[in-house]
């Protein structure tokens, strides 16, 4: 995985989990993650050496990971997503073929949609 693409992962990590992180561990990451800001940026504005913001931006990366493979709420929420976009799709089929037969498929999807909640 490149680099924007682990930024863009840890991002969406962040939103899910990011009110788990204590609140120095939040404005480290998010300045750097979210913000942009270099390690020495960081570590000039928060007063502590540039080592000590990447292992706090390590830390806190290796707390979101390991906050999704247990309680896996990306994986859900995008699920989810998928399926409420089928049913949209769906649904639109419907609107225009008049094909009612078709609502058991959304009655499965929304169905889904509420057991993995």
């Amino acid at each position: 995985m490149n680099n924007i693409e682990n930024r863009i992962e840890l991002s969406i990590l962040y939103d899910f989990y990011g009110e788990l992180l204590k609140e120095n561990q939040k404005h480290i990451f998010e300045d750097y993650i979210q913000n942009d800001l270099s390690l020495s940026e960081i570590a000039i504005e928060v007063g502590i050496s540039r080592q000590g913001v990447h292992d706090i931006v390590k830390r806190c990366s290796k707390q979101l990971i390991d906050y999704e493979t247990k309680l896996k709420l990306v994986e859900k929420f995008n699920s989810a997503k998928e399926k409420v976009n089928d049913i949209i799709q769906i649904s639109n089929q419907i609107k225009k073929t008049k094909e009612i037969t078709r609502i058991d498929e959304i009655k499965e999807l929304s169905s889904s949609i509420l057991n993995e909640l």
